[in-house]
Order: structure tokens, then C-alpha cells, then sequence
């Protein structure tokens, strides 16, 4: 299983005829990180003329969005289209406008909020998160430095090696790539090694 969501937080600014945009993204896992997230901006931002919030989470499939004053359909929605349009979940945006005097229209507004959200999500970054399995494998010294050259191939990453009577490594992969993994493994050891799988986690993968 796959997902892609935004790197890390991130926030981008730009000025629209006097209006002030800053646009803050950041990865989140639950509904009540992304409004504790949304909160602590309307806090930093108290004074500003709208906090246009959006987010999706992947737990559940919740998605929620406002346009915080802005007229129906001009902020929340668009900054939202520009989350499902890059695939994203698990992450969360809001847009802070300082009006500065100068009405822009509702087809203004939707490309201001919409460029605020791409160029925070761009900021932020975009990253594939997999279901990986993590691997321990125990082995002599003699077939370690295929293991090493075996586990990148297969699409492996090597977390941790413990060099003692025999080689233990510790590697992550995706769980769609671990059967031929094991099977290549097993192969090329003439069945002196095999993997166990400890745990399971999401990894970044790209």
C-alpha cells in the first residue's frame, strides 16, 4: 500500500494587488493534529482577514475545508482541489490573507487561494509513503557481501549491521517486493538464509 503526502512544513508568501497570501502546509496523521495545526496558525494570525483551512486525512477518508468569510467557493475548495489534484493525504494547508484594500473578485480569489496552496505544497514537498516490512537477516561472513549487494537490487534499504560471530542485518522494504526478496534470498544462500519479518511501518520510499 502507497500514499503520497507533503515531505515536511512549509510556508510560502506572496502579494496579490496590496493582498498579503501566506500559505502553511504540513504533514499530519490524525483529524486532531490537523485542526491543532489550523488552530495554532489562527492564533499566529489573529489579526488576519481570513485563515482558509484545508485538509485531508487518510484514516477514515476525511476531508474538510472552509472559507473562513472568503464568499462560498473561492478559497477553502479551491485550496483543497490543489491537495486531491496532487494525490495527497495526510496533510494539511491553510492560507492567511491580509486584505489590503483592493477587491479581487470571486475568479481572483479562486486563482490567489489556488496559487497559495501549490506553491506551499511545492515548498513543502511531495513524498511516497509505503507499507514496508522490516527484515532480519542472520548470515555468515562469506555471503554477506552478496546480502549487501542482494538487498538495494530487490529494493531493500539497510537500516542496521551487527558484526559478531556471524553478520545480523536489519533492512526495510516495500511489502509488495519482500516475497521475491526471500525467494531470491533463499536462492542464493542454497537455503542458508532466510528473512524474518519483525515489524511493519510506513517508510518514504522516494
Amino acid at each position: 500500500m502507497q500514499y503520497r503526502t507533503i515531505r515536511a512544513a512549509a510556508s510560502t508568501e506572496f502579494v496579490e494587488k496590496r493582498s498579503r497570501f501566506i500559505g502553511y502546509i504540513s504533514p499530519v496523521t490524525t483529524q486532531q493534529d490537523a485542526i491543532a495545526f489550523i488552530d495554532s496558525i489562527k492564533s499566529k494570525h489573529w489579526d488576519a482577514t481570513h485563515n482558509v483551512p484545508a485538509y485531508i486525512i487518510r484514516n477514515g477518508n476525511i476531508c474538510r475545508f472552509s472559507d473562513d468569510g472568503e464568499p462560498q467557493g473561492t478559497a477553502g475548495m479551491p485550496a483543497l482541489n490543489v491537495l486531491q489534484k496532487e494525490e495527497l493525504t495526510d496533510c494539511v494547508l491553510v492560507v492567511t490573507r491580509y486584505f489590503g484594500g483592493i477587491l479581487l473578485g470571486g475568479g481572483g480569489l479562486v486563482r490567489a487561494y489556488s496559487h497559495a496552496a501549490k506553491i506551499a505544497v511545492d515548498a513543502g514537498g511531495i513524498v511516497t509513503r509505503a507499507e514496508c516490512s522490516i527484515v532480519k537477516i542472520r548470515c555468515d561472513y562469506t555471503f554477506y557481501g552478496r546480502l549487501a549487494s542482494l538487498i538495494p537490487e530487490q529494493g531493500g534499504i539497510v537500516e542496521d549491521t551487527a558484526f559478531e560471530d556471524a553478520v545480523t542485518v536489519k533492512m526495510r522494504i516495500p511489502q509488495e517486493l519482500e516475497p521475491a526478496f526471500e525467494a531470491r534470498l533463499v536462492d542464493l544462500s542454497n537455503g542458508t538464509c532466510r528473512g524474518e519479518i519483525t515489524d511493519t511501518v510506513f517508510a518514504d520510499i522516494d
